[in-house]
Formats: structure tokens, sequence, C-alpha cells
């Protein structure tokens, strides 16, 4: 028997209902905010992930599955989502139109990291990004939707948020924080060490404990934001908490892309472990230039969909469709052509086998049938069909022409 590959499992029956579940609610609030459907290619250009996510990210320098094709290329099965819209924002010169375009994708992303509960090396995200859009607002409209995609799945959360500041405050911070971790370098992990020369940003998002511990007392790029960042991150915070949603602000929240500015944040759940991050995004206003394109202000997230997959409260199961069931060989023929005619306007089962009475009801039970129609020797010989309401428990004979 040939098994899946580590890290990459099957969706079986109750877990695929699961994820389209998830998937259509999803889609549905994002309809409401103006958002279309876009796909890009799993497969990319290395280049695009090492220039978007960062060469210093865990994500390029340690989990990409990379390789090089037939022809020569370097390229890699895509590790999240946003890099590949962005590129294609571009491609098709989106950029350079003046409308505000807004994308929502959903499919498979591939990492190459050990696998743990809620964390597999192929898995899906659901994401959104919108682009053309600077306001401040449109950050809090973006949590507002998610918060309502997870109210409507019924999942908990909490909300964390900080700001990365700009290209005008950041430089300064980044100064200050090299400063602070040259002195406890030697305390540091390995990984930590690296980034200091690399990205220092990114030693604050060290899930090493001891690391952490140490970290209590950097300096705060919260603290030392220009005027235009800390006015937007106030006017944010005030939106929340008229919206009445609870946020709390992590001062070491900076999300494991490169590409990220002003406004980060995460949806967590304390109910999946220590994976508890179930949806993160924010700012990117340079990412576009970045990936050639004209400057272009854009905001988006993720949702990780197996670390929710557990969490989503299924809607009760509804009856649906007709079961057609046949109690003499001669009748099947009969249901072929009512089959035929119902599937124009709703899910029909076809049994293609005679059985008796207690068995099709049986059988139209386990696929949650509405209704369940029969066809025995007495319905064969006069031309009429058997049906049941399974719901309001109502029974009737009709013509075939009838039904």
């Amino acid at each position: 028997m040939i098994n899946p590959l580590r890290g990459m499992k099957d969706l079986t029956f109750d877990e695929s209902q699961r994820f389209v579940h998830i998937v259509t609610t999803a889609i549905t609030i994002a309809k409401r905010y103006g958002y279309g459907y876009i796909e890009t290619p799993i497969l990319e250009e290395t280049a695009l992930f090492k220039r978007s996510v960062g060469d210093s990210s865990d994500i390029v320098s340690k989990e990409m599955y990379q390789f090089e094709d037939k022809g020569g290329n370097d390229v890699c099965m895509r590790p999240e989502g946003t890099a590949g819209v962005v590129r294609a924002f571009v491609h098709a010169k989106l950029d350079r139109q003046p409308s505000k375009q807004k994308f929502y994708y959903y499919g498979s992303m591939f990492r190459y990291e050990r696998p743990q509960k809620g964390r597999l090396r192929a898995f899906h995200q659901f994401g959104c990004e919108s682009f053309g859009e600077g306001s401040v607002y449109e950050d809090f409209t973006i949590i507002t939707m998610i918060s309502q995609i997870f109210e409507a799945l019924g999942i908990g959360f909490d909300l964390q948020i900080n700001s990365l500041g700009c290209t005008e405050c950041m430089p300064p911070y980044k100064q200050d924080l090299v400063g602070f971790l040259t002195q406890i370098k030697t305390d540091l992990c390995e990984d930590c060490n690296r980034r200091i020369d690399t990205n220092p940003i990114r030693v604050l998002d060290c899930k090493n404990k001891t690391c952490q511990s140490l970290l209590l007392n950097a300096p705060k790029l919260i603290n030392n934001l220009c005027t235009s960042c800390d006015t937007d991150f106030k006017k944010l915070t005030v939106l929340l908490d008229k919206a009445s949603i609870k946020y709390q602000v992590d001062t070491h929240l900076v999300r494991g892309l490169d590409y990220y500015n002003k406004t980060a944040f995460e949806f967590v759940s304390n109910e999946i472990g220590a994976q508890s991050a179930i949806a993160g995004g924010g700012r990117y206003d340079k990412l576009v230039e970045f990936l050639d394109g004209k400057p272009t202000p854009a905001v988006g997230f993720a949702i990780g969909i197996e670390r929710i997959m557990e969490l989503v409260k299924m809607p009760e199961s509804v009856r649906e469709g007709i079961y057609l069931g046949a109690m003499v060989d001669e009748a099947v023929e009969k249901l072929f052509a009512i089959a035929t005619a119902k599937r124009k306007e709703t899910k029909v089962t076809l049994e293609y086998t005679s059985k008796g009475f207690k068995s099709h009801m049986k059988g139209a039970d386990k696929v949650h049938a509405r209704y369940v129609v029969l066809i025995g020797e007495d319905e064969l010989s006069n031309g009429t069909v058997w049906l049941k309401d399974l719901e309001t428990k109502e029974e009737k004979t009709l013509l075939i022409e009838a039904f």
C-alpha cells in the first residue's frame, strides 16, 4: 500500500465537508465586501518569494519546496498566497489602473517543516488582498471581515495587533534594536544571532522561551512611530473599540514575512495547542513596488484552514433531494428516466439494485434525502410511484407523469 507523504494528508469525507463549509462561508462574506476570485499557479519562480517574503525568513531559508525543473528554471511550490497574487496583479498591469482591486483566493500551500497538529507540509489557506486603498479604514474593514467569518463558523478568537511602522520610523528603530540585541547576543539562540545581521526585527518573533525572556526589555517600535503611523494605529484602536471588537496590543508581533509595514494582526485561539494563530495579515504598501509595479498601497490576510478545521461548528444536516429505489428489477429502467429529469432541478440518489422496503428506507436516511420514491410491482403495473416526505412523514401515490 502506498501511503501519503509525511506531512501531507487526504481530506476524508467529514473533513471535506468541513473544508467546503469553511470556504463557502468565507467566500460568501468576502463577496459582500466587494472581493472577486483570483487563482494563481501553485508553481512559481523561487525569486518571487525571495524578493517578497525575504531571504532571512524561515520560509525562504528553511521551508520551501524548491527545485530545478527540466528547463533549468529555479522554481518552488508556493509557501503562501500573497506574493503570487501581487505578481499576478502586476503582470496584468492592474497597478496602472485607477480603480481599486480586491481579490479572494483559496488553495494549497507547501512548506517543508516538522509536521504537528494544525501544521502540515501541504495545507490550505483562504485569503484576501485589497489593492489601492491606503486608509486605515481598510485595515479595520479587513479585520471586521475576518471577525465575521469566524463568527459565522462559530469560532472564538482573540485579536492581537501591532504597528510595524514605515520607511521613516523603521530605520532609527532598527538601529536602537540592534544596539540592544548586540548587548545580549551571546545569550540568544543561533537563529536570533543570524537575524541580528540580516533582519533584526524578526528576532522579536523568536519562539525560544529563553530569547523571549531576554527580549522583554527590548525597545518597542510602537513607542517610536512617526506621526503618520502613530495616528493611523491610534485610529485603528478607536475603530475597533467603537465596533466592540476586543483586541490586545502585542509589541512583539512582527509576522513571519518581510513585506509587512504599518498594521499587523493575528487572530489566535487557545483551543488548538501551541500553534495558536488561526489567521494573520496586515498592510504591505511597498510589495507591489518591490515586484516591479507602480507604488500601490495594499492590505490582506490569510486563514489557515487546517488550523480551524476542528473548531468549526457545522450546521445541522438538512434533508435534501430525492432517493429513488426499485423493489423489482423491471422498475430500475423507469427510475433512470425519472432520475435524469429530476437531476435538472435537485439532488437525486438512484439505487441501481432492487431491494426490499426497509433497505430502501435505510438507504434514503443514510444520504439524508428529503423524499423517498419507490416503484414496486403494483406501481409498475399502474404507472405510478410511491412517495414519502421524510420530514413531514406524509405519504402519497402519484402517476409517474405527475411526479
